[in-house]
């Protein structure tokens, strides 16, 4: 379970106060995979990173009785200077993994050759999201934070960064941002919707989705 408790977060831009969450109350519950949509802009990876408490509320509280992964997608805690595989053996010792199984899994999944044992700031983007998606899905979490990184690589890079996905949510939860209606269905049992700084939760996926295209007044986007 992840509870906001009147969670508030705003930023200035252009003299204007932009609400990323306006005095939010809600509850993810265990063991679901839930959609966070919205616009874009709407504030849904600034959501994620308070909910992974690398970014704080201004007022409020985000409580969990599990433990949470990083925003899977954002590489930007990689120390740049540290080759892929010593980020790895780094984040292996901080949440007591095995070092060696870990970097074994990463190197297989991330696909990213000779680049696994260079310098991270060497990365595209593209890059540094498969190495962040591939080093939280080696780590047991309870609730993995998913930030479009399902969409990174190739047609067989995609089906297989899926197929881990859904293998972990037999026995975790997530929140997953992603403007893939497809996506949304295929990784998703619930949905969450953020709004001009409000969040509204849903249980069933389909009437999350059907709120957030009514708020847009478009089609749906795919993958």
């Amino acid at each position: 379970m992840i509870r906001l408790e009147n969670v508030t977060k705003g930023f200035w831009t252009r003299g204007r106060r932009k609400m990323v969450a306006d005095h939010i109350t809600a509850e993810f519950p265990t063991g679901k995979a839930v959609a966070l949509l919205g616009v874009n802009g709407a504030g849904k990876s600034t959501l994620l990173r308070m909910i992974a408490g690398s970014v704080e509320p201004d007022e409020g509280r985000i409580v969990s009785d599990g433990t949470i992964s990083w925003p899977v997608g954002f590489g930007g805690s990689f120390h740049p200077d540290l080759t892929g595989a010593q980020n790895t053996r780094f984040v292996a010792r901080v949440y007591g993994i095995d070092t060696d199984e870990l970097c074994d899994f990463v190197e297989d999944f991330a696909e990213l050759g000779d680049h696994f044992h260079m310098p991270v700031r060497s990365y595209s983007s593209g890059m540094r999201s498969r190495l962040a998606f591939g080093i939280s899905m080696g780590v047991p979490f309870d609730t993995y934070l998913v930030d479009e990184v399902t969409s990174v690589g190739d047609a067989l890079f995609k089906r297989k960064s899926r197929q881990v996905f859904l293998e972990r949510m037999q026995r975790a939860g997530a929140i997953v941002v992603t403007h893939s209606m497809k996506q949304v269905r295929r990784l998703c049992s619930a949905g969450a919707v953020l709004h001009q700084g409000e969040l509204r939760y849903f249980d069933e996926v389909e009437a999350a989705i059907a709120h957030y295209l009514a708020l847009i007044g478009g089609d749906e986007e795919d993958d």
